[in-house]
């Protein structure tokens, strides 16, 4: 082969080469840059929590109404909790560790949006508190728990109401300050959650 031969087949393939990886190249570079962006171009940095419960269908909805649980529950293989289980645990003050928030607590940079979303089979509340405590519903507190003040008067009171989760919703909690946050359920009060944003 001769040179002038071999030095065209070489550049021939630089040039294919280098427009299909080059292009490539600096898409990740554009992609990166804007990652690296001022904190105004970026979009909110989302932090999940989880809420989970395990209800028994027949026994929730039979106490509490149709359709109350919506838990997709596999009870013959002891994935879900009867209405009056729930109870004595939480009575008993070993409430179910299949009611909770996922992850316990996070650490968060400011500016971070909070985004909690409902994958039990009941409602919840993602409600802040200043001290953990009970719930609004005295059965399912714990012996002498008292409420705590955030959730006074359920869903009758507004400030509670409005940190309700329903079945399969997502709630987003914007701009929290600097510092240590405590988020409870005021339904399932054990179900709890600390934030600290730096």
């Amino acid at each position: 082969m001769s040179t002038r031969k071999a030095s065209f087949i070489a550049g021939f393939f630089v040039l294919v080469i280098g427009s299909t990886l080059l292009p490539g190249a600096r898409h990740v570079l554009a992609q990166d840059s804007n990652a690296q962006g001022t904190e105004g171009n970026r979009p909110p940095r989302i932090a999940q929590f989880v809420a989970l419960d395990e209800c028994d269908p027949p026994t929730f909805n039979a106490a509490l109404g149709l359709a109350f649980c919506k838990n997709v529950a596999l009870g013959t293989f002891g994935y879900s909790t009867t209405l009056s289980n729930l109870l004595a645990g939480a009575q008993a003050g070993h409430p179910s560790p299949n009611w909770d928030f996922e992850p316990d607590s996070m650490t968060v940079p400011q500016g971070t949006v909070i985004s909690v979303v409902n994958q039990g089979g009941e409602p919840h509340t993602f409600t802040e508190v200043k001290n953990f405590g009970g719930g609004f519903l005295a059965p399912v507190n714990a012996p002498g728990e008292t409420t705590a003040p955030e959730c006074a008067g359920g869903f009758s009171t507004v400030a509670v109401a409005k940190t309700r989760i329903i079945q399969g919703s997502t709630s987003l909690i914007p701009n929290l300050s600097k510092g240590q946050h405590s988020f409870q359920c005021c339904i399932h009060p054990w179900m709890r959650v600390t934030v600290n944003v730096q």
